[in-house]
């Protein structure tokens, strides 16, 4: 287990978590926000992100401090936490963004860790390649062998207390993901960043970010903090949370206000084109869109940076609280309702049900059946593995009515859609607690047909009735042939029952 990091609650894939910084002498909530800071900029002090917002933590460059003379010889000689005015953890970047921006950096792995080290940083980064999307596979192998390489000399570099980031590249493939995961979790670096998804995110291609994060967590242990390097927009958190991502960095608070950009978790709107500010943070409370527009322009983009990261921040605790409750995927649900891409996004992440299942509790709050994507849930998955563990008389009447007096049945048990059969003594236990719409979708009835003939595939010696409330005769024809059906709307079938 890595001692730096300690899970404390799960739902999904997302984890409420502690991440100890020793070297900070500071222990950070996950999922948490590092605000990034320019060195050479103060939209908002670092010093009012921790006392206004409660930021336990942010992130700046060391290579734009490692190149600025004055700032360079001031962090040497007073260190970052006074440099910034900042008693958080402080991670630093090593100017891999840089080398992804400009194609060359001046400096090495060794030499920008033990600049790190020296001028105080609680959380350093090694210079690894950011491979971008798309790009070839052999120049996606090639990079990832030279950032692996990079990684495994970073951990023969001496930074005593010091956490090392691991970042985890492989462009937009999936398996070298989930083999830079491995290989990133075999060294005894910290921290875990997903490296190169920015281009993904601005090009809202959501449903790709999901499968490379997929990856790098099937690689990466259980026990290791994931970082989304890049993710800054709130609209995306409560997605990138559930499949498993830990700590965000946002820029965007800032590079929006500048242009007069105003966050919401829905999206992002101009400050020109709104007549009301929806949202009940300080900023907000005090001004109107022509007041804040009325603002001198350094005034403004401070005003719409703190409204950001107000925004921002209340995403984070959301998430927690859903987590707590055991509500992350409604929350992300809705989320998903947002804009066509983060819907893809959704649609991806529940294709991988099964990885998410894993640490999925086994019981939480509940379930809440609010779309067709919902009968996706891990949830319904693991009922239906569960079924083939249950013990199944000769003879069984599975019905979405009352249970039958019939004698020709041995049992009667109940249909639930999405989930499909069980036992009528469980219908107290979670998930079977759901609250479902009484006008079913296709989807929450195809879902429980699944769960039919898993049942009746584990059971080839026992027989089957579904009596069923108008299902489709499409989702019926996907039952075995030895189900035997009734339509528990027709008359003839009410009247005996």
């Amino acid at each position: 287990m890595r001692e730096s990091f300690e899970i404390r609650a799960t739902d999904a894939g997302g984890r409420l978590g502690e991440l100890t910084v020793p070297r900070a002498d500071v222990t950070v909530e996950t999922p948490a926000l590092l605000p990034v800071i320019n060195p050479h900029l103060d939209t908002v002090e670092p010093r009012q992100l921790e006392t206004e917002f409660g930021a336990e933590i942010l992130i700046t460059n060391a290579y734009i401090v490692y190149n600025s003379e004055d700032v360079r010889e001031r962090a040497l000689e007073d260190g970052l936490h006074d440099l910034l005015g900042f008693d958080g953890a402080i991670m630093t970047d090593s100017g891999s963004f840089q080398l992804s921006e400009y194609g060359e950096i001046t400096v090495t792995t060794e030499e920008i860790l033990r600049f790190q080290h020296d001028i105080g940083s609680d959380i350093a980064t090694p210079v690894d390649i950011p491979t971008p999307p798309d790009v070839s596979r052999e120049r996606a192998e090639t990079e990832l062998e030279t950032t692996q390489e990079r990684l495994e000399i970073a951990e023969g570099v001496d930074t005593g207390e010091m956490l090392v980031n691991a970042p985890v590249q492989g462009s937009t493939y999936p398996d070298l993901r989930e083999r830079a995961g491995k290989h990133a979790d075999g060294t005894d670096l910290d921290v875990f960043p997903i490296g190169a998804v920015v281009p993904l995110m601005n090009d809202y291609r959501y449903d790709d970010m999901v499968d490379v994060i997929a990856g790098a967590k099937r690689g990466l242990g259980a026990d290791a903090p994931v970082h989304l390097f890049g993710a800054g927009h709130p609209m995306m958190f409560a997605l990138a949370v559930g499949m498993g991502c830990d700590l965000f960095d946002s820029a965007a608070y800032a590079l929006y206000a500048r242009d007069d950009r105003y966050l919401t978790v829905r999206g992002t709107r101009h400050l020109e084109d709104l007549s009301y500010l929806p949202c009940p943070c300080p900023v907000c409370t005090d001004n109107d869109p022509d007041s804040l527009a009325a603002l001198p322009d350094a005034e403004r983009e401070t005003a719409l940076a703190r409204h950001n990261l107000h925004v921002s921040f209340a995403e984070i605790r959301r998430i927690k609280q859903a987590i707590r409750a055991g509500r992350l995927l409604e929350l992300v649900e809705q989320r998903a309702r947002s804009h066509p891409t983060m819907l893809d996004g959704y649609r991806a992440l529940l294709a991988h049900a099964d990885q998410l299942e894993r640490t999925d509790p086994v019981s939480k709050g509940p379930f809440f059946y609010t779309s067709h994507e919902s009968a996706r849930r891990p949830e319904v998955l693991r009922h239906h593995r569960r079924l083939e563990r249950l013990a199944v008389p000769d003879s069984v009447f599975l019905t979405e009515g009352e249970a039958s007096s019939d004698e020709r049945f041995d049992a009667s048990w109940r249909v639930k859609p999405p989930f499909g059969p069980f036992p009528r003594a469980l219908s107290r236990t979670y998930p079977l607690t759901a609250e479902v719409p009484d006008r079913r979708d296709r989807a929450a009835l195809e879902a429980a047909a699944t769960g039919v003939t898993r049942l009746v595939e584990a059971n080839p010696d026992s027989e089957f009735t579904l009596g069923h409330r108008g299902w489709p005769d499409s989702v019926l024809e996907t039952l075995p042939a030895s189900v035997a059906t009734l339509d528990l709307t027709t008359a003839l079938y009410a009247d005996e029952e």
